[in-house]
């Protein structure tokens, strides 16, 4: 089976969720990531593994299921930490962030002995899931991130290296109000779908 690894920064206002603000208040922004990365880590905790890991910027909260790992991020770049993630892995391993919580173990239980790789594309020209059959953080170091076209040259790297990747179904990331509420509207009954609820529910927004 496969190491699972979710990259995740606390869910603590004003350092996450930035650009939901406005229509949203650093508080409220904090709190619907923080229901994101609750059913995120819903989704990985129902999904078979070997074994669950937290690469976490911060401390943990109550928000955390049991049966994970929690080991803090490097410094630098997203790309050194995704990187160093990966490098403390053995074998098949699949790592996705915090910003899907739309996310289904369906979704996450991919089979690494078929291919080399696997890559879900983000609508935003990201990425939102990465696997490898065998972890290499070189795989990963230098890529832009948070670009257009993330995505694609973190595709065509796996490819130049010789590995054959497969393809996941593209997902949303949640970065605006207008992606919190198709996000939202793809998993209703999840805690962020009723985070939202409730927030526009009392605001009016």
């Amino acid at each position: 089976m496969t190491t699972l690894l979710v990259i995740a920064k606390e869910p603590l206002p004003g350092r996450v969720k930035t650009r939901l603000t406005p229509p949203f208040t650093p508080a409220e922004a904090a709190a619907l990531a923080e229901a994101a990365l609750a059913d995120t880590l819903s989704a990985v905790a129902a999904t078979p593994a070997t074994r669950r890991v937290l690469v976490l910027d911060g401390a943990p909260g109550p928000w955390l299921p049991p049966g994970f790992d929690v080991v803090p991020q490097c410094g630098g770049g997203l790309d050194e930490r995704l990187a160093a993630a990966f490098a403390c892995c053995d074998g098949p391993t699949l790592l996705i962030g915090m910003d899907t919580p739309q996310v289904t173990p369906a979704l996450l239980d991919v089979d690494l002995t078929r291919c080399d790789a696997v890559l879900g594309p983000a609508e935003d020209g990201g990425f939102w899931a990465l696997g490898l059959a065998e972890p290499d953080p070189r795989l990963l170091r230098g890529v832009p991130m948070s670009t257009p076209t993330t995505g694609a040259v973190q595709r065509d790297r796996l490819v130049d290296a010789g590995l054959r990747v497969r393809d996941l179904p593209p997902l949303r990331d949640v970065d605006t109000a207008a992606d919190a509420e198709a996000v939202a509207a793809l998993a209703p009954r999840g805690r962020f779908a009723a985070r939202l609820a409730g927030l526009t529910a009392v605001t009016g927004r």
